[in-house]
């Protein structure tokens, strides 16, 4: 028996001891609510648990994000249909200007209100904010792309090529077979004031019945910028008439049997006749001193690119116009044109076939002696500088006809349809393209728990373009000056915004499946982390109650234990 040491009191104290630390680590995750609150009670669960919470928290604010998201999209998506309202009511008053009902003042009080509703647009791109800042972006590069050479593409699309083809066929019968007509704005050039445009092809042989292949109009941005539209007008050489003078080529090349045998004078002098080349003649007849000296230094058989040769040739040609109407032929050039296009035909045969019975000029040859003979009376007594008219054929000077002026011998607002193919007789294909495309506000939403450096898939890009008059090609918008381009303009204009507003709903389509995910995998995550950090109250007040039953137990057994020493006492009496 002894005394010094109980080892029945140290047993006790160290189970007490135990039960005490069970007690006490139920009590604190029955009243926390958590299993473990400190590394002790799961070192490893610990680390997994705060790695879920970080995870957990991050997919909240994600969420969040996400919706954050959503509201700066609607954002911008409503101020775009904010945008086509004000589109579709200026096409609207576009249609309305087009009609030929309207007077000037008419046009005037439409363009007045577009006007308005162009300001509207360009307020609703800058004001329209999102936590103060601005939803689109504020350059002005947009859709026009190069605003000359669209301005070219829109004279050639909405009228310059058709009505110049339309002038060919009413006037010269000929029409061309359903050839390519590749339209080039790039690919030539000869500096401002040179070849302003031109058609070029190429013959597989000589001889009749060979027809021109691979024709280009080549178009010399040079010398059509500005375009001036709607009639390119930088007088007294019109772009729109310099385009008819060009198809004038590009129709001879295909309807023509033997174009590469047809003078230079004729082709050139036809190409003017289109459109009439008063302005032109009488320049030269000026600079050269008079009828006589022109007709001296650029006659008819010995041609040089001059403006005084052009001139000439045109002289030239009326001469024959009005020489083949007093012969009998109907519509003059035309007939003798229609002729000339047919398989086997010569100068010197269609001369022969339409002078023979009047006694003129019966081939080639003579036709040129009898210009170089009565040219100069000939213009003195039948060509009139003085007026408006051009001269061009079917006009006022040439055929009585209606006056042609600079102006208005090319209908520019006569097309019928605007587009790649709107002629009968060329399959037209433009060669270069007019890039474009608005400056853009790049936009990143942080949707994922990660950061993107680290890992992919945490962001999803957008992007807002700006919404503005210059950027959505609207800076020339006139619907009293040329309401058919202003309407073309507004339908790109729309269509580019319908597209953005299409790509903005597809974002917030994809946003709602983004935020779906989200929730979702925090509900699971949050599943898995509460059996990992959560407290089974049920199992724990179990412990509990084991834990202060055996505590209770403890306290007794020791409190026995510590009573044993006292029996030695009795050996000691």
């Amino acid at each position: 028996m002894q005394i010094s040491t109980n080892l029945f009191s140290l047993n006790a104290q160290r189970s007490l001891d135990r039960t005490s630390n069970d007690l006490t680590r139920s009590l604190s995750r029955l009243s926390s609510g958590l299993r473990i609150n400190s590394a002790a009670d799961d070192a490893a669960g610990l680390a997994v648990g705060s790695r879920m919470t970080a995870q957990l928290r991050g997919m909240n604010r994600a969420e969040r994000n996400a919706n954050d998201s959503v509201s700066l999209l609607q954002t911008a998506e409503g101020a775009m249909g904010t945008v086509v309202e004000a589109l579709q009511r200026a096409r609207e008053l576009a249609v309305q200007a087009a009609n030929a009902t309207n007077n000037s003042n008419d046009r005037a009080a439409l363009q007045a209100e577009v006007s308005q509703l162009m300001a509207e647009i360009d307020r609703v791109g800058r004001a329209t904010t999102f936590n103060g800042t601005q939803v689109f972006a504020q350059e002005t590069q947009g859709i026009a792309g190069d605003t000359n050479v669209r301005a070219v593409l829109d004279g050639l699309k909405l009228g310059w090529l058709e009505e110049a083809e339309s002038r060919i066929s009413r006037f010269f019968g000929i029409q061309g077979d359903g050839a390519e007509l590749r339209i080039q704005l790039t690919a030539f050039t000869d500096s401002a004031g040179g070849a302003a445009a031109r058609v070029v092809g190429a013959f597989t042989s000589a001889g009749p019945g060979v027809k021109g292949t691979d024709l280009r109009l080549q178009v010399d941005m040079a010398d059509f910028t500005p375009p001036n539209l709607p009639s390119g007008g930088n007088a007294p050489f019109y772009n729109d008439r310099i385009i008819a003078h060009e198809m004038v080529h590009a129709v001879m090349y295909r309807a023509m049997d033997n174009f590469q045998a047809l003078p230079t004078w004729f082709t050139e002098g036809v190409a003017e006749f289109v459109h009439g080349a008063d302005e032109r003649l009488a320049a030269d007849v000026q600079a050269a001193g008079g009828i006589g000296a022109l007709l001296t230094a650029a006659p008819l058989g010995s041609w040089a690119s001059t403006s005084a040769h052009y001139s000439t040739g045109y002289l030239a040609t009326r001469y024959l116009h009005d020489a083949l109407k007093d012969a009998g032929a109907s519509g003059g050039l035309k007939a003798f044109m229609q002729a000339l296009s047919q398989p086997g035909a010569t100068m010197d045969a269609t001369f022969s076939q339409f002078f023979a019975a009047s006694g003129g000029p019966t081939s080639l040859a003579a036709f040129e002696a009898d210009f170089a003979a009565n040219g100069a009376a000939f213009f003195n007594a039948g060509i009139d500088l003085a007026n408006a008219d051009t001269g061009a054929i079917g006009g006022l000077d040439a055929d009585r006809g209606p006056a042609f002026t600079a102006e208005s011998v090319i209908d520019n607002i006569s097309g019928t349809a605007y587009g790649d193919n709107t002629l009968k007789g060329f399959r037209l294909r433009y060669d270069e393209s007019n890039p474009t495309g608005t400056s853009t506000r790049n936009l990143s939403f942080h949707v994922g728990t990660q950061s993107a450096l680290q890992e992919g898939g945490q962001t999803i890009d957008s992007r807002v373009g700006a919404v503005n008059v210059q950027a959505l090609g609207l800076g020339e918008v006139d619907v009293a000056k040329d309401a058919r381009r202003a309407i073309v303009h507004i339908d790109e204009a729309l269509t580019f915004l319908n597209s953005q507003r299409g790509e903005i709903g597809a974002q917030l389509s994809r946003m709602d499946g983004v935020i779906a995910n989200l929730r979702s995998g925090s509900v699971n995550l949050a599943a898995s982390r509460s059996r990992i950090m959560d407290a089974d109250f049920a199992q724990e007040s179990a412990r509990q109650v084991r834990a202060q039953i055996l505590q209770q137990a403890a306290v007794s057994m020791l409190a026995q234990a510590n009573a044993i020493p006292q029996l030695a006492l009795s050996l000691l009496r």
